[in-house]
């Protein structure tokens, strides 16, 4: 059976950017690495493209490298494969996550959400997570899906979205 990132955790990330990648999403992060072996630790990538705006997102290795392919087999010169590469590709970093389970997040990516120190929510996505500066991810995220769920019927069932 293959490892999903789920559920929503937060974390704490301090000024130096170091912050603890949730325990559950660790395990996917080392079933996703080639490389990853119970004497050494997992290597993750994280997006940071500028159509992330705030947020960015987490991949393990393999997961990334499924997207990168998908990425390589556009014909050459095209204007999908240079946006993708260019957004994709050349804006993602590849962390390792030390034996207590964290990793650095570099200044660039925590400016990016507006955040030096304070808490973070990670959420997972199935086959990649995102992580939202804390009360960023309530205002955006939750506010989004109460307004989806307000016009729903008593006892909707949100996977029926899943049938054709």
């Amino acid at each position: 059976m293959e490892l999903n990132f789920t559920g929503e955790h937060t974390q704490k990330v301090d000024s130096k950017g170091r912050m603890s990648i949730p325990a559950d999403f660790r395990r996917v992060l080392e079933s996703g690495d080639p490389e990853w072996t119970p004497d050494r630790t997992p290597r993750m990538y994280l997006l940071y493209g500028d159509h992330l705006k705030n947020q960015l997102q987490g991949y393990s290795v393999a997961e990334f490298g499924k997207v990168v392919d998908q990425i390589n087999a556009l014909p050459r010169g095209s204007e999908r494969k240079q946006i993708l590469s260019r957004l994709i590709i050349g804006q993602s970093i590849k962390l390792d996550v030390d034996k207590d389970g964290r990793t650095v997040m570099p200044i660039k990516q925590r400016q990016k959400l507006g955040i030096t120190d304070g808490e973070l929510t990670f959420s997972g996505l199935g086959d990649h997570f995102e992580i939202w500066k804390a009360d960023r991810y309530d205002s955006d995220v939750s506010s989004t899906l109460t307004a989806y769920l307000a016009d729903k019927p008593e006892g909707y069932d949100p996977l029926i979205l899943l049938d054709g």
